[in-house]
């Protein structure tokens, strides 16, 4: 899919472009896997914020995507490719010999009137789905489960995908597309391919207000504040921060300060780190 440029009509789209949905179906989405879909827009339970800068956008229908892709041994013809506004990716509709109809993330390369198939010793081909231990050594794949029978947890945003490197044991170990090198058990399940939607990080917002329409609300710094609003607020005219590391309105260390567990489960699993 490439990008699709505007018109300069006005100064919000002199800059903006969004991808090109000349290959995505007009048609409404199917209507036993949707749902209604109540966004929090940062707040929890007690409606307290928890999340800043959250709130607005448009109205959004949620579309029910197979994760696990557990209807193993059936045939499935690929027969429509559609848009999710909750994700960066494109959606596939599957239609089932024995009549089911689910949706599944869209790999790139994946055409309408495709057939998949999710088995043990299916095809090495794009969008078809088995075991760890039965996809061979550097081929690219996505929706990686990390616990078997949970579904695909990893490499679901588009444009990305992850890589096989080596097999081991119980284990296979896999390029995440953050760099990170972890292993993963060989009894897990995922997808062939590179998920749809490549040139989605290139395209451009061009105005404010489209990012209100994604939910996402104006981010204003905290040097400009008043000192009762942040600790980095106050000072004539433009003033540095003032202590030795920036901290959160609350306090709290912030901007480069390691937030994750010290001791966690997953430390033994990761060979190589991103950073």
């Amino acid at each position: 899919m490439a990008l699709r440029y505007y018109k300069t009509h006005t100064p919000g789209t002199r800059q903006r472009s969004c991808c090109d949905f000349s290959n995505i179906s007009k048609q409404r989405p199917q209507r036993t896997l949707t749902s209604s879909f109540t966004r929090k827009r940062g707040k929890n339970n007690r409606g307290i914020i928890t999340i800043r800068h959250r709130g607005g956008g448009h109205k959004r229908l949620y579309r029910k995507i197979d994760a696990k892709r557990s209807k193993y041994c059936s045939l499935a013809k690929v027969f429509s490719i559609e848009y999710d506004p909750n994700r960066t990716a494109y959606i596939a509709l599957l239609h089932y010999t024995d009549g089911t109809k689910r949706y599944i993330l869209k790999p790139n390369g994946l055409k309408k009137g495709d057939v998949l198939q999710t088995d043990f010793f299916a095809p090495i081909s794009i969008g078809n789905t088995l075991p760890l231990k039965n996809i061979p050594l550097g081929t690219e794949i996505h929706n990686i489960e990390i616990t078997p029978g949970r579904g695909g947890q990893l490499v679901k945003s588009a444009g990305t995908s992850a890589q096989i490197l080596a097999k081991e044991g119980h284990y296979v170990t896999v390029r995440l597309p953050s760099g990170e090198i972890r292993i993963i058990l060989k009894k897990c399940w995922a997808t062939i391919g590179q998920v749809s939607n490549v040139d989605w990080q290139l395209r451009s917002i061009g105005k404010a207000g489209r990012s209100r329409w994604l939910d996402r609300r104006p981010h204003v710094r905290g040097a400009v504040m008043n000192p009762v609003d942040h600790p980095h607020g106050g000072g004539e005219g433009r003033a540095p921060i003032g202590r030795k590391h920036p901290v959160t309105p609350w306090g709290k260390p912030t901007l480069g300060k390691k937030t994750r567990k010290i001791i966690k489960y997953s430390n033994k699993l990761i060979i190589r780190r991103r950073k």
